[in-house]
């Protein structure tokens, strides 16, 4: 059953909405799972706790402010180009104070939320012990766009608004609140790989080829900027690997996750 955190946050207080699965011992790594833009901890579904068994690990799910059931985006609050950094360097931080998570966490993010993961381990280095990372963004491509903006046109006359409705309080709070700065012109400048140059953890960075809001630029950018990256590129996979191929994704996330503990 999800639990609930207040955090004071754009000068008011927020509930966010959280779960923790897996195992509890204080000796086992932590996963910390960001979802994607349209996301919630209910859309994970069992991913999590099967990734936590595979690795023996504690999971820490939850739902960003504007989603599920965490407090709703106000309607007239319009998020800026930097609502991805705001959320890896304040929302993030903020949970895991909460909670008092000290132990420093393994990010698993997938695309807004990968983004999320690489901008958090940019500012605190010392707080992540490594990023899983699924299609996540470095910057915005035309295939991306393109396609944010079929989601628009299916969300006002097509079948996509009913089906986030089933994982959203407020569906209008998630999807505007991400659509709309995604399709606001001055973002396609949004680029973050300065942010990322001083992350020192290891970073697993993986992509369907088929992927439809991104192409592999994204994470061989990642390894450009971080040589040490490992990339994993899975065909017959669209932008959610962890749904089309989730068997390849745990063995490669639990590879990484024991090999890198390993070493450590």
């Amino acid at each position: 059953m999800p639990q609930f955190q207040d955090l004071e946050w754009r000068g008011r207080t927020v509930r966010v909405e959280y779960a923790w699965v897996g195992a509890e011992s204080g000796r086992s790594p932590l996963i910390v799972f960001l979802h994607e833009g349209l996301g919630s901890l209910a859309m994970w579904k069992n991913f999590p706790e099967r990734l936590c068994a595979a690795v023996g690990a504690r999971g820490l799910v939850f739902s960003r402010p504007g989603y599920g059931q965490s407090t709703p985006r106000p309607h007239d609050e319009v998020w800026g180009v930097d609502f991805m950094h705001r959320q890896a360097y304040e929302v993030l931080p903020r949970l895991l104070d909460a909670l008092a998570v000290e132990q420093p966490v393994w990010l698993f993010g997938h695309s807004d939320g990968g983004s999320i993961a690489l901008l958090h381990a940019g500012r605190f280095p010392e707080r992540v012990a490594g990023l899983v990372l699924l299609a996540p963004h470095i910057f915005v491509e035309d295939i991306t766009v393109e396609n944010i903006e079929r989601a628009k046109a299916d969300y006002e006359t097509g079948n996509l608004r009913a089906g986030l409705a089933r994982y959203h309080d407020d569906p209008d709070s998630a999807f505007w609140g991400w659509n709309r700065i995604w399709l606001h012109p001055p973002f396609r400048q949004w680029n973050i790989t300065d942010e990322i140059q001083g992350i020192r953890c290891p970073v697993l960075a993986i992509q369907g080829l088929d992927d439809a809001y991104g192409t592999l630029a994204q994470i061989r950018g990642i390894a450009e900027c971080l040589p040490a990256t490992q990339l994993l590129e899975i065909p017959h996979c669209g932008h959610s690997p962890h749904r089309d191929q989730p068997e390849q994704v745990i063995t490669a996330a639990r590879t990484f996750i024991i090999n890198h503990r390993r070493q450590a």
